[in-house]
């Protein structure tokens, strides 16, 4: 039966932690070079609405240190929905991929290539969650403190995507996810709903706020995302007016006592959403996070595509 990787809230709690655990085997190997081509000549089709540096370097590479081979499909190139529709797209692409990635702007696109093809589909990102993201998160939390449940993350800045993974990934595992956002920009509603049914079968915690001090006075793990994301340029000034009282910075870190690490998924707005000091700092997990995409994207295909 074909599997798809399309949204967190769609595995099981003890799927994610599979993927998980498969992340962190495969990392080690790859670290001590035992390096077996586990997908080889598999092929994964990459559809791009957005422009990414992490996203396409990434699942490049991964099928590359796997054994196989990704196509780039540029916006122009395919035009999903438009040129093409979704169905059709999916039914070609199936014919000639192994798994096909999609980033795209709606949620809704995804979804659609996954009903349509026949071969598994991965969500690269879309506005309604950043489901890879999320794995490369949680393994960076699990490498760094050994654990994730009962792990303390807050998350400060505008309700996303990415909060979405981390609220229904983290309640999932145990963790005690805070989001601190303006009252107008918390997440959707349904996100939380099901994220806080998951914590209370975890022993994790959801909790919202629009304190961002009292939010960070337990953290063990701080993070943000930028204010404004790609598709609300109109929004920027806006945006810029409500959030600096959740700017990661040093005075921010200095309310909270237990904080190890700051994460970031990047891009980053230096100056706005995170500072210079703190991103380059030694409390800093940004490039770990980076790395870990490549590994926890690479479990993902392997979870998916392994025989």
């Amino acid at each position: 039966m074909k599997r798809d990787f399309v949204a967190l809230e769609d595995l099981r709690p003890e799927e994610l932690r599979e993927i998980l655990d498969l992340a962190v085997s495969m990392k080690r190997d790859w670290v001590a070079g035992r390096r077996a081509p586990l997908l080889p000549e598999r092929t994964l089709s990459m559809i791009f609405q957005k422009p990414s540096l992490r996203t396409r370097t990434s699942f490049d590479i991964g099928m590359y240190q796997l054994g196989g081979h990704a196509v780039y499909l540029s916006p122009d190139e395919i035009q999903l929905g438009h040129r093409e529709s979704i169905a059709d797209a999916a039914r070609v692409l199936s014919r000639y991929s192994d798994a096909i990635m999609a980033r795209v702007f709606a949620h809704s696109d995804v979804v659609d290539l996954a009903r349509w093809a026949s071969v598994p589909v991965i969500n690269g990102l879309s506005d309604y969650d950043h489901p890879c993201q999320g794995v490369a998160d949680f393994l960076t939390i699990l490498q760094r403190l050994g654990q994730l449940k009962d792990v303390r993350l807050t998350y400060l800045g505008d309700g996303n995507n990415v909060l979405h993974s981390l609220l229904i990934g983290g309640a999932m595992l145990g963790m005690h996810i805070v989001a601190a956002t303006p009252v107008d920009y918390r997440p959707l509603p349904g996100v939380v709903q099901k994220a806080e049914a998951l914590a209370r079968s975890s022993g994790g915690s959801v909790t919202l706020t629009a304190d961002p001090i009292e939010a960070v006075r337990e953290a063990h793990v701080l993070y943000t995302d930028t204010w404004t994301s790609m598709g609300q340029e109109e929004e920027a000034a806006a945006r810029r007016q409500v959030f600096p009282a959740y700017q990661i910075n040093d005075a921010l870190l200095a309310r909270g006592a237990a904080i190890e690490g700051v994460m970031h998924c990047l891009p980053a707005h230096r100056g706005e959403e995170i500072t210079d000091a703190v991103a380059d700092g030694e409390r800093s997990w940004l490039w770990d996070q980076a790395e870990n995409r490549l590994h926890g994207q690479k479990a993902i295909l392997v979870h998916l595509l392994k025989e």
